[in-house]
């Protein structure tokens, strides 16, 4: 599968458990899809036990953003294992939070999704997370966007 080549987005939440106020979290992700126009559906693939599936299993509202090639250090560190928080990575990222989810939609991205849960699939080692779009935000953007191919992030050059 390391030949297929994906788009990179950031999964985002607003995670309410993790202090009193909450906090933002975030997860690089490839496996993202629409499933369906009406509904509006899209799917995310998470690792089974990992944070954001435990945090996507308690908060229904979260937001996928489509990164840019500009955006391949976002995207790495929030795949890096033993990462600082992601409450010290958003510091640094330039974000908004969504209106609906309160999730950290990061500046710059293609665009955004903000969703909730509408069903969540076991398979295998993996959760398949399918949430119903409830708004987009398009960014007018000249780049091109993040992929991932054989391991790496690549460019469409």
């Amino acid at each position: 599968m390391a030949r297929l080549a994906a788009g990179v987005v950031l999964v985002t939440a607003h995670d309410d458990e993790d202090e009193p106020v909450g906090a933002a979290a975030g997860m690089t992700a490839t496996a993202f899809l629409s499933v369906s126009l009406d509904p509006p559906l899209v799917l995310v693939s998470v690792r089974t036990g990992s944070r954001m599936d435990e945090i996507l299993e308690r908060q229904p509202l979260w937001a996928a953003s489509l990164l840019t090639e500009g955006q391949r250090t976002l995207a790495g560190r929030f795949a890096m294992k033993g990462r600082l928080s992601d409450r010290l990575i958003f510091r640094e990222v330039p974000h908004t939070l969504g209106a609906l989810t309160g999730a950290p939609l990061p500046d710059g991205s293609l665009a955004s999704v903000e969703c909730r849960t509408e069903q969540r699939v076991a398979a295998g080692d993996h959760t398949l997370v399918i949430g119903r779009v409830l708004t987009t935000r398009l960014t007018p953007t000249g780049e091109n966007p993040l992929t991932y191919f054989q391991g790496r992030y690549r460019s469409l050059d």
